[in-house]
């Protein structure tokens, strides 16, 4: 993690002027939320996502955690195999193309997407995840799991393959209809390009 490299971007740019060094692990929260806001955080309403969550949500209701435990394994094992039906099927989704086209949309500012259900358990996808089940991680506890209207920003990290300063945001998703949390997103910042 290069956290000086991205508190001298924030300084050059203005969006910090005065960063301690209890302050710098934090600085990118705020242009991170900014971005969610201003280009995310439209789109959580449109009918393929939450009829997509809706559906899920009826499938896996009555899951119990061995249930999950179980799908989580089977995508485990299927995720780096040659042979994936179960991730296939998950990234044939309409939910799925339509993140995978937000994402090149963004031309590099997003690195993934994958919105979950109310049991943490993957809707959609843009690009396969190491699990299926994001219910034991704080991306589904800080969002889905503390209301509606909750953006939760993770920790800066470096990725190994292209080097570029990254961050993820996680977003509750609620029904338009209700106002009530149905799901949440996860989608990676590129900090490099932010």
């Amino acid at each position: 993690m290069n956290t000086n490299r991205l508190m001298a971007a924030l300084l050059l740019a203005g969006t910090v002027t005065f960063a301690p060094a209890a302050l710098a692990e934090e600085a990118h929260v705020a242009p991170v939320k900014e971005f969610i806001t201003e280009n995310v955080e439209a789109w959580l309403t449109d009918p393929v996502v939450v009829g997509a969550i809706k559906k899920q949500n009826a499938e896996t209701a009555n899951y119990a955690q061995a249930d999950i435990d179980k799908l989580d394994q089977d995508w485990r094992a299927q995720a780096t195999a040659a042979d994936k039906p179960f991730v296939n099927e998950v990234l044939a989704r309409e939910l799925s193309k339509f993140l995978k086209q937000k994402k090149d949309g963004a031309e590099g500012m997003i690195t993934e997407m994958f919105v979950m259900d109310a049991k943490g358990l993957n809707v959609g996808q843009s690009d396969i995840t190491s699990d299926y089940w994001q219910g034991d991680e704080a991306k589904w506890q800080k969002t889905y799991g503390a209301g509606a209207a909750v953006v939760f920003v993770d920790e800066v990290e470096q990725d190994e393959s292209t080097q570029a300063l990254q961050s993820q945001a996680s977003v509750t998703i609620t029904d338009p209809e209700s106002g009530e949390p149905i799901g949440a997103i996860t989608v990676g910042i590129n900090l490099d390009m932010l």
